[in-house]
This record gives structure tokens, sequence and C-alpha cells, in this order.
């Protein structure tokens, strides 16, 4: 067991776990941020996708000692019920959320391209930004859609 420090949506965090632990295991089990989820635990799905350092990583491949000192960012940190952020919100508008199992990993890699361009995006490029992150109710027409949404609100509200 160790002490492992590090921050969470903007808090610092102290747990003591092993260093094994799995990111995912730590995010759920002793900072209650159930928000990401566990579905292949391979890496392989990006339902447990959180920001490490601002990148995208599947926190299922990430151990609890590999984040000392990092910065972790979960959909709980992305935006509120209350303060939804526009990728949120257009994934509530566009009707994308579905069953809901894929959708915080979907949002945190959406909010993670949008942040990284200054265009409303071609499907293709979506598809390419998102290409690690399973869908397994739509056919991704909803959730595509709900990204070029956020996208063209992010770049009016940057025009005001």
């Amino acid at each position: 067991m160790k002490t492992i420090d590090f921050c969470v949506n903007g808090k610092d965090v102290s747990v003591i776990c092993s260093p094994a632990k799995t990111l995912l295991d730590v995010l759920r089990e002793d900072a209650g941020l159930t928000g990401s989820k566990e579905c292949c635990g391979k890496g392989e799905c990006g339902s447990c996708t959180v920001l490490l350092n601002n990148v995208p990583v599947c926190s299922c491949l990430v151990l609890a000692g590999q984040v000392e000192g990092e910065r972790v960012v979960t959909v709980e940190g992305i935006g509120t019920k209350q303060a939804m952020d526009p990728v949120q919100q257009a994934f509530v508008d566009e009707g994308a959320t579905q069953c809901g199992y894929c959708t915080p990993g979907l949002i945190v890699a959406s909010r993670a391209y949008l942040t990284s361009i200054g265009h409303v995006p071609g499907l293709d490029e979506i598809k390419r930004a998102l290409g690690g992150n399973l869908c397994r109710c739509t056919g991704y027409t909803k959730i595509l859609q709900a990204v070029q949404t956020a996208a063209a609100r992010q770049l009016s509200s940057r025009e005001l």
C-alpha cells in the first residue's frame, strides 16, 4: 500500500492503495467518482476514458502509481447537471446518450478533441478522433451529430 497524491477535477486528492490498482478503480472506489465505466477492462472500448494531463486515456490501463503528481479529469470534471459543458448539452439535445454506458467516455474524448481544433469537424474527422470509443446501442449517427453541434456552439461562443 502506498499514498498516491494527484489532482482530480481540480482538487488535490490522496488515496492509500496498491500502486498496481487501476486508475479506474481508484476513481470509482476511492474517490467516489463513478462516471467512468468499466466495460472491457482492456482499453478497447473507451467507456473509462479520462483526461490525464489533458490527454484522453483508458483509465483501466493506467495504474494508480502512474498518476502520482498528475492531473486527471473525469466526466464529472467536464461539467455538471447544473452547468453542462457544450459537449454534454449537445449529447442531450441530439439524443446521443442511449443507454448511457459509453457516454462518459465519449464526452471526455469529444471534449479533448474539440479543445484541440478550431472548426466544425466533418464526420470522418470525428470518427477518427473517437475511434477508440465503442457504443453498442447506436449507429453513431446521433453521437457524430452531437459532436458537430458542440463544435458549432463552441465556435459561436468564441466569436461573441
